[in-house]
């Protein structure tokens, strides 16, 4: 895998390059090649044995910090086709999937592949990321995306529209980022063993409400409804205080578990599906 796990650079690490306006570039060290910016550039040759946080000057005499990424740091520098699926929200949605070394997952709706990257390194050698995306475009980028990071043998990529179903079954977690993800409930079912984590992005409380419905009618439980809301701050040690700008609202985050209730009305499934002090709250 190309992320840097020494602690100095070799020929093709992926590094994080930054200088004194804090400005980041991704790249990957390459034999005879050089970096360039708005500061001037540097050969990769000359970086190449340097330890991780060196200051590295420019032909220009500008001074650049060379870095290891973090996942963060690769997905905002992601290439992408469209909107992804931000960091804040990325992180959250693997740990409630369980998503660890040796799990199979399910990913309907790729995209530029940002959760794909953060599946795939997590579930290690010994696990997989089956991802299904009917657009060809989009399902390109993703492929030279998750490329750059070496982990292609990881991930099983599927060009096709996931309403005839998953080839996979009994996997572990399942994650939609579709538009009516309702559609394909039964489907993604299917494919998840019992007990399996099942996981949805949407941005509407339209979409949720009809989510919400679809899960809690269905062999579904433990309905969670959530959405993360990230503050930053501007980080002079004179003046520290909230960022200007913020992000509002991404998505809302859905989850819940498979489980082998088909009828809701059956009173020993449903028994004890509210909590105590909101009757009319989905379980």
């Amino acid at each position: 895998m190309p992320l840097p796990t020494t602690r100095t650079v070799a020929y093709g690490d992926i590094v994080l390059i930054t200088g004194k306006d804090r400005r980041t570039f991704i790249r990957t060290v390459g034999e005879g090649k050089r970096f360039e910016c708005h500061l001037g550039y540097i050969n990769y040759d000359d970086i190449v044995g340097v330890p991780y946080g060196e200051q590295v000057a420019t032909q220009m005499g500008h001074k650049l910090f060379i870095l290891p990424p973090n996942t963060d740091d690769i997905v905002s520098h992601l290439q992408r086709e469209g909107q992804i699926i931000f960091p804040k929200d990325l992180g959250y949605i693997t740990l409630k999937l369980g998503i660890r070394p040796g799990v199979r997952v399910l990913e309907a709706g790729t995209g530029s592949g940002a959760l794909t990257l953060t599946l795939a390194l997590l579930v290690g050698e010994s696990g997989h990321v089956y991802t299904y995306e009917r657009r060809q475009k989009m399902q390109e980028r993703a492929i030279t995306n998750i490329r750059r990071l070496g982990l292609l043998d990881r991930v099983t990529f599927h060009q096709r529209d996931i309403e005839r179903g998953f080839d996979e079954r009994d996997v572990n977690a399942l994650f939609l980022d579709v538009r009516e993800p309702w559609d394909y409930l039964p489907q993604a079912r299917e494919a998840l063993a019992g007990g399996g984590f099942f996981g949805a992005i949407v941005p509407t409380i339209n979409q949720v409400i009809e989510l919400t419905e679809a899960l809690y009618n269905g062999p579904w439980y433990f309905l969670e409804i959530e959405e993360l809301i990230r503050r930053t701050y501007k980080t002079i040690p004179a003046r520290i205080r909230p960022d200007d700008q913020m992000i509002g609202h991404t998505g809302f985050l859905v989850f819940a578990r498979a489980v082998a209730r088909e009828d809701r009305s059956d009173p020993d499934t449903a028994a004890g599906d509210e909590p105590d002090d909101a009757s009319d709250d989905a379980s």
